[in-house]
C-alpha cells in the first residue's frame, strides 16, 4: 500500500486530522505509537467501536497500538471503586479484541505508571501552566454534569497529558468529547521537553435516545456483545424521526456499521408494504430523506444487519 493510500485509510471517517502534515511524517518513522485511553467504566458499546475501528487502521499501517485501560481516570470521573473498575478494565480488554485488534496490541492499567514519582512531578510541572479555566473547560463532555464539581476533574485532563508523555506517544485517538485535552496536550507537552502527537478525532455516536453522545451511563446505547433479541429491541425503541437524516442514531449505525462492511443494506418488507428493498447507502439517504421508507422498516432492517456484523464478536466473547 503507497503512502497516499495509506494517510486516505486513515483519514477516511474521521473529523480532523491535527495535522496531516504531521501525521505524513510520523509515517515516515520505523518505529511509530498511536495511543486511546478508555475509561473501563461499563459495557463496550458502538461509540467505542468507532474509535477501535481507527486503531485498527492505524495497526495496519504499521502503527505500534497502545490501548490504555484508565482506572484511576474512572476512578476519579465516580466510575466505582478500583477493584471494581479493575474487573470490568479485563472485559473490556476482550471486548476491544473481540472488535478485530491484533494480538500484539498492547494493554496498559493506568495505574500500573500513574503513581510513579516522575509521573508524580510531571502532573505538577503541567499544573503550574494550566489555568483552573482551561482544564475545567476540557473536560465539558467528558464527566458527569454536577452543580458542585470536584476537583478531580481538573487533575484529569493534566493526567491525560502526562499519559501521551509515558506511553511515548506519535499519535493519540479520541472521539470529539476529546478534542480539548488533545490540544491541551499539544500546547504543553514542547513545555516539558516534549513532542506534540499527532490527533485524530473520530465522530460521536448519537444514543439510541437521541442524545448527543452513546453513553452506558445514560442507558442509551447498543453494546458490541448485546444478544439479537435485544439489539432489535433497542433499535425498535430509538429515536428516528420520520423523514429527518441529521443526527439520526439508527442512520448513523448504518453508515458507520453497515455500510463500512457492505455495498447494500437489506431491508425486508411484506409485499403489501412494497416488498424488500435492497438500497446503497445514497440510495437509503435519499428514500429516507424524501419520507418514502417508514421508520419501522428502516429500524428492521439495520438491526437485522447490525446483528450479522456483530455476530463475529458474540462468538469471540462467548469462547
Amino acid at each position: 500500500m503507497n503512502k497516499n493510500s495509506v494517510l486516505s485509510t486513515i483519514e477516511q471517517g474521521t473529523l480532523e486530522v491535527i495535522t496531516p502534515e504531521e501525521l505524513e511524517a510520523k509515517l515516515e518513522k520505523d518505529e511509530k505509537t498511536a495511543y486511546i485511553g478508555y475509561e473501563p467504566s461499563g459495557k463496550v458499546h458502538l461509540g467505542h467501536a468507532i474509535t477501535v475501528k481507527k486503531m485498527i487502521d492505524l495497526q495496519k499501517a504499521g502503527f505500534r497500538i497502545k490501548i490504555l485501560l484508565a482506572d484511576l481516570h474512572a476512578y476519579l470521573n465516580g466510575k466505582g471503586s478500583l477493584e471494581e473498575i479493575e474487573e470490568i478494565a479485563e472485559y473490556n480488554k476482550r471486548c476491544f479484541r473481540a472488535l478485530g485488534l491484533s494480538e500484539d496490541t498492547e494493554f496498559i492499567l493506568g495505574s500500573s505508571f500513574q503513581t510513579r514519582e516522575d509521573y508524580t512531578m510531571n502532573v505538577y510541572q503541567l499544573a503550574l501552566s494550566t489555568t483552573l479555566t482551561r482544564a475545567r473547560r476540557s473536560m465539558a463532555q467528558i464527566t458527569r454534569s454536577a452543580e458542585d464539581h470536584q476537583v478531580a476533574e481538573v487533575i484529569y485532563p493534566l493526567m491525560q497529558v502526562v499519559d501521551m508523555l509515558f506511553l511515548e506517544v506519535d499519535l493519540a485517538v479520541g472521539g470529539m468529547e476529546q478534542r480539548k485535552i488533545h490540544m491541551l496536550a499539544r500546547d504543553n507537552l514542547p513545555k516539558l521537553g516534549f513532542q506534540s502527537p499527532v490527533c485524530i478525532h473520530t465522530p460521536l455516536l448519537h444514543g439510541t435516545d437521541g442524545s448527543d453522545k452513546m453513553s452506558s451511563s445514560k442507558e442509551n446505547f447498543i453494546a458490541i456483545d448485546d444478544e439479537p433479541a435485544m439489539i432489535r429491541e433497542k433499535i425498535k425503541k430509538s429515536y428516528c424521526p420520520a423523514g429527518e437524516v441529521e443526527g439520526n442514531p439508527v442512520l448513523e449505525i448504518a453508515h458507520h456499521f453497515i455500510f463500512s462492511e457492505m455495498d447494500t443494506l437489506l431491508i425486508e418488507r411484506p409485499e403489501k408494504f412494497g416488498g424488500d428493498l435492497e438500497l446503497s447507502q445514497e440510495e437509503l439517504l435519499k428514500m429516507y430523506g424524501a419520507g418514502d421508507l417508514h421508520p419501522l422498516d428502516l429500524k428492521n432492517g439495520v438491526a437485522e444487519c447490525l446483528i450479522q456484523v456483530l455476530e463475529p464478536v458474540r462468538n469471540y466473547l462467548q469462547i
